[in-house]
């Protein structure tokens, strides 16, 4: 049987989808706590990889390396760039860049150096299998978060969007920082639809070992001022739990 990975950079991402396998087998490694164990009928290893693109390509080296992960995915939250984007949405990636990436005047902007792309694919398929999963689960909130937590966060009606997302390794909390993010990329003729610091050092180092990829982010602000405001309390009771419903009718 192969073996999946589900990763997360935080533990309130990740901790719903642990507490449904509580007899996992942790094993500490490079710092990190890797669980293996079954759920849904599916042999799985999971990890949180820390915040950043240096902690999230150490943590994918080991998951592929010495844990025989055979596809890897990645969930938790993200900030909204694109038109239209609201809090409680979700984003399926079918591509990461890093915004921060910058070798100019030596390789166009957001190039990665000797890889002649700037941004990395994930699995067509996986990816496909994700946004089915995540508007089964959006379909009605209400039933998995309950009514106050809708009405506090303004949730209902929100949607799935597949897309670009960007990673670089700084907290986007301004609105500025969030608007010339959105006006470097269309200056390349590309537009993310959201913003996160660990997704394109997955990607990346999948892409090297050949190793299906793909990630799924809950909105929880816009990337702007705001983006401080509850994060901790839509974490625990919006996103792990979407994160958990999703992966069950992902691996389902």
């Amino acid at each position: 049987m192969s073996k999946t990975a589900i990763v997360s950079a935080m533990h309130q991402e990740l901790s719903a989808l642990l507490a449904l396998m509580p007899s996992g087998r942790k094993t500490v490694h490079v710092g990190r706590e890797f669980w293996e164990g079954q759920l849904y009928g599916h042999q799985v290893v999971m990890v949180l990889s820390r915040l950043g693109k240096v902690a999230a390509a150490t943590t994918t080296t080991v998951l592929i390396e010495r844990f025989g992960a055979k596809r890897i995915v990645f969930t938790g939250l993200a900030g909204g760039l694109g038109a239209g984007i609201r809090v409680g949405d979700v984003v399926v990636a079918d591509a990461f860049i890093q915004h921060d990436m910058d070798v100019t005047p030596l390789y166009p902007r957001f190039e990665v150096p000797l890889y002649e792309r700037a941004s990395f694919s994930t699995d067509a398929g996986m990816t496909a299998q994700l946004v089915k999963a995540s508007r089964q689960v959006l379909a009605n909130p209400k039933a998995l978060l309950g009514s106050e937590a809708v009405e506090d966060f303004g949730l209902g009606d929100n949607r799935v969007h597949q897309g670009l997302i960007a990673s670089g390794d700084r907290f986007i909390g301004s609105a500025q920082d969030g608007h010339a993010i959105q006006k470097a990329l269309g200056a390349q003729g590309l537009d993310a639809l959201a913003v996160e610091m660990e997704g394109a050092a997955v990607a990346q180092v999948c892409y090297d070992y050949g190793v299906p990829f793909a990630a799924v982010r809950t909105i929880s602000d816009h990337a702007d001022h705001e983006a401080h405001v509850d994060f901790k309390r839509f974490l625990r009771c919006v996103a792990s739990r979407y994160s958990a419903a999703i992966m069950e009718k992902f691996l389902d």
